[in-house]
């Protein structure tokens, strides 16, 4: 099967695409669509992902827009192949869709806002709002105090074998380092040596400048 990806190579949610796809260690081809150029907003780009956003995955069988979606499917079509990331029995598939929760909601719903205030509006030229910004990162430490006890009882966030939830922190977590200059994380010493494992595996060291081509 052959797998286009379409995204912007620092978009948080294509590095969420590309990392799962390396992970399962499924060749892909990467298509660049330039965000800043409006190029999501193409009639052909449209006609592809009607909400005019990236990523994108292009397969002779399927075509898929929303990260989490096409990281899910991957994860599930080779299952057997690469790193394990889907648990099996019932109760942890619970825990894991409980962290999976979490990580939209309490994590990377504020990173987001935090990358956008701190990062792109400073790139862009436009005025941080500092009160916001602060509202954010106070509440994103609070969010982070849970994040220390639950990984400090376990390896990781939905309990001691890795799944696509621990890796769908590390484009956020790393995006707010690099793009916005903050790092809340390494003050937690579980937190920091869970996010320092992720970010070693050689499936975020490859794109962790910006996603690319694999096949």
């Amino acid at each position: 099967m052959v797998f286009k990806l379409y995204g912007f190579p620092p978009s948080t949610n294509t590095l969420r695409a590309a990392l799962i796809l390396n992970e399962k260690q499924v060749p892909f081809e990467f298509v660049p669509v330039s965000l800043p150029k409006g190029e999501q907003k193409q009639p052909d780009y449209l006609a592809k992902n009607p909400l005019g956003l990236v990523p994108y995955l292009e397969t002779d069988k399927i075509s898929l827009y929303e990260s989490r979606a096409i990281a899910r499917y991957i994860a599930e079509l080779y299952a057997d192949q690469g790193t394990k990331l889907v648990p099996e029995t019932i109760e942890a598939r619970a825990l894991y869709e409980q962290a999976a929760s979490t990580e939209i909601h309490h994590f990377t719903s504020i990173v987001q806002e935090l990358i956008w205030e701190k990062g792109v509006k400073p790139a862009m030229g436009q005025q941080t709002d500092e009160a916001k910004a602060l509202q954010l990162s106070t509440k994103l430490d609070n969010n982070l105090k849970i994040y220390e006890d639950i990984l400090s009882k376990q390896k990781y966030i939905a309990g001691d074998e890795l799944t696509l939830i621990d890796l769908f922190h590390v484009p956020p977590a790393m995006g707010l380092i690099k793009r916005a200059g903050l790092d809340p994380f390494s003050k937690y010493p579980s937190v920091d040596r869970w996010l320092k494992e992720l970010t070693a595996r050689p499936s975020w060291q490859s794109i962790q400048d910006g996603a690319k081509s694999s096949a």
